[in-house]
């Protein structure tokens, strides 16, 4: 089992995924919250027969896997359908990344999770990395990536804690600009992961 749980959070469009990915270098375990969410409604699960039988067949694929663009529009647009579903899903995914946690074998490990703070989850934590832009640069990313529309990510960001209150639960910050090869931004994240990647092998240590 890994020493040390370090919380890896940021609002849609940070930059999470990117900066996971940069700690993968150094062989770090990385337990990714989208990633066990997607297991935990895979086809044959116990969470997907659930919700074949709370919302209906119209919210499987022809496969029979989840129709995940169907749910979330659902889930946006009824309190008590997003209620129902995370009753549900939130146990089964803190208890299968608790699971992961402590199989981790690197020296410490990274909890990816886009509400770490909402959820409660940085409360199983040891530290707290938030991965932090601007709103304006939270929607242009988003409607690019996601291709959305501004209104869509709005309701997202509404969704999320909001930037300043996420902050406030930061023991580590990493600041995101805008990445272009020519600015030579991304050798700029590489070196202040490779920083917070000493300081957590010290934590460690110390």
């Amino acid at each position: 089992m890994s020493n040390l749980i370090i919380g890896l959070t940021g609002g849609i469009g940070s930059g999470k995924t990117t900066v996971a990915n940069l700690f993968k270098r150094y062989d770090i375990d990385i337990i990714d919250a989208d990633i066990v969410a997607r297991q935990i409604v895979a086809q044959g699960s116990h969470a997907l027969d659930k919700i074949k039988e709370h919302f209906g067949h119209d919210y499987l694929l022809d496969d029979g896997q989840l129709n995940r663009p169907k749910l979330r529009t659902k889930v946006f647009q009824d309190p008590a359908a997003k209620a129902w579903l995370n009753a549900l899903l939130h146990p089964l995914i803190r208890s299968e990344m608790t699971r992961q946690c402590q199989n981790a074998k690197s020296p410490y490990c990274l909890l990816v999770a886009p509400l770490l703070i909402e959820n409660g989850l940085y409360k199983t934590v040891d530290k707290v990395l938030v991965v932090d832009i601007s709103e304006d640069e939270q929607i242009q990313r988003t409607m690019v990536r996601d291709n959305n529309d501004k209104a869509q990510v709005e309701a997202i960001m509404k969704s999320q804690l909001a930037r300043e209150q996420r902050l406030k639960f930061a023991d580590y910050i990493i600041t995101n600009n805008t990445i272009t090869n020519n600015t030579g931004e991304q050798p700029l994240l590489e070196s202040k992961v490779e920083a917070l990647h000493r300081q957590f092998i010290k934590l460690i240590s110390s």
